[in-house]
């Protein structure tokens, strides 16, 4: 039976207020929190909570055979909870049906993955971390900022424990494949690739309202037919949008709503059901396996990490962002971790792009986007050399970082070995106590046999006293 599996993609970035240079040193609040929370609010009583409460109803209605999965970044869970709390209550309806599954993404919706292992790992963690305790939930699949994904990231979900990677099913990695079917990463075969079908994908999120598209309008029933067309064999059809698409970028007005209601009463008279992506990858067996050297993602044809590092400016902004990271990592300051993950959402980077006009940015130019984050970065750098003093070399600090590291792995190793060794003390003393009970046992039943030969001797003594009289009585009556 053919299978589509839905992902529904969340984000917000903490955008940043216009900081001038001779902001620096003077100002350590980086935030618009007049302009976070207009466009949070406006896009979620716009787009996300319709959409949730539309998905609601098609789970409702279709007795929960409509099944779908969500990705939220955590940066974007933060303002939920700060501008529209309400929308949060509604995500957890949705995670209580059993019907949707939430799958984990870099809590900054970030670039670490591309350069800093151990960042992304971080990001990954709080972000499961969040999903956790707001909604009892454990991700087990991810999806990477704009579907970014090559080999070396394989082994390292692995090692995190996850089971498959939501993707881009681009054209260069696959060239005669199709995306609808479950591949195995080359790099980690236990790690499952679900490829996100473009064509179809974009039909919905880019022209969905285009009047002068061939296609328009689209309905339900078309795209249905258009899935069941595909060949037989291909059993998976991934279709991963920004929630933002309906609502937002297709207003109301469009349709975009009923379209998407009607999509599982079409899908059940073609005998299409609907899967999460946990079900995708346990279900249907991989095809093969792909391997992917270069970085991919789901932005622009090119479907590489260009429209973020494509230019000098990009690629200065983010080498001076993560040269911070080791050493924010080791301090413990709450607000410089708090603002190096804000710093991280890889929107800022877009904005400075000169490939193609930066969607919603809030700076005139890709120039002014650059300024305006370095002079952030300058006072955040000032800040993170507060914590490790600025007359400390790069090779310096970084050696000391190394001593601390493996100074705290040399004291876990002897916590150990100390563990260890107390462990064998009081094993040896338990063993020594059973030695000397067992040796002093015999001189115990000794000891406590000698009273009762000293009474026998007491008792026969009068005897012999009786004994020795009698003889000298007799002996007088002899004489």
């Amino acid at each position: 039976m053919k299978a589509i599996c839905f992902n529904f993609e969340i984000h917000q970035p903490f955008r940043l207020k216009r900081y001038r240079f001779f902001d620096i040193g003077k100002d350590h609040y980086y935030f618009d929190d007049f302009l976070n929370d207009d466009i949070v609010s406006r896009v979620a009583h716009n787009s996300y909570i319709p959409a949730c409460e539309t998905l609601l109803r098609m789970i409702e209605q279709s007795e929960g055979r409509f099944r779908c999965s969500i990705a939220v970044s955590g940066v974007a869970l933060e303002q939920f909870e700060h501008y529209v709390p309400q929308f949060i209550e509604l995500l957890r309806k949705l995670a209580d049906t059993g019907a949707v599954e939430f799958v984990a993404q870099p809590f900054s919706y970030g670039l670490a993955s591309l350069t800093d292992p151990e960042e992304f790992a971080l990001q990954i963690a709080d972000t499961c971390s969040i999903l956790r305790s707001r909604f009892g939930v454990e991700p087990k699949v991810v999806r990477n900022t704009e579907l970014i994904y090559d080999d070396d990231l394989a082994p390292q979900l692995v090692a995190l424990g996850f089971k498959g990677i939501l993707t881009e099913g681009a054209k260069h990695i696959l060239g005669w494949k199709s995306p609808d079917y479950v591949y195995t990463a080359a790099s980690a075969p236990k790690l499952k690739l679900l490829l996100r079908n473009s064509k179809l994908s974009d039909d919905i999120a880019f022209r969905f309202s285009d009047t002068s598209w061939s296609e328009f309008p689209l309905t339900a029933d078309k795209y249905m037919d258009w899935i069941a067309s595909t060949p037989a064999e291909e059993q998976i059809v991934n279709i991963f949008l920004n929630m933002e698409t309906f609502g937002d970028l297709h207003p109301a007005t469009t349709g975009i709503f009923h379209f998407l209601e009607a999509l599982p009463r079409m899908a059940a008279e073609r005998g299409i059901e609907f899967l999460t992506p946990s079900q995708a990858i346990s279900k249907i067996k991989a095809v093969g396996e792909l391997s992917v050297l270069h970085p991919i993602s789901s932005a622009d044809e090119a479907r590489d990490t260009s429209l973020w590092l494509g230019n000098r400016l990009q690629n200065e902004a983010f080498e001076k962002l993560y040269s911070l990271a080791e050493r924010i990592r080791e301090c413990d300051n709450r607000a410089i971790k708090r603002d190096f993950q804000y710093l991280q959402s890889c929107d800022h980077f877009f904005y400075m792009n000169t490939k193609r006009p930066a969607t919603f940015s809030p700076y005139e130019t890709p120039f002014a986007a650059f300024t305006n984050y370095m002079n952030v970065l300058a006072d955040f750098l000032m800040r993170v050399e507060e914590e490790f003093p600025s007359q400390v070399g790069n090779e310096e600090l970084n050696s000391l970082l190394l001593t601390i590291r493996n100074q705290g792995a040399e004291i876990e190793t002897l916590n150990k070995e100390l563990a260890s060794m107390r462990k064998s003390v009081e094993q040896y003393n338990i063993e020594h106590r059973k030695r000397e009970e067992k040796a002093e046992a015999p001189a115990r039943k000794t000891r406590t046999c000698k009273p009762r030969a000293a009474k026998t001797t007491e008792a026969a003594a009068p005897k012999k006293a009786t004994a020795k009289k009698t003889t000298k009585k007799e002996t007088g009556k002899a004489e």
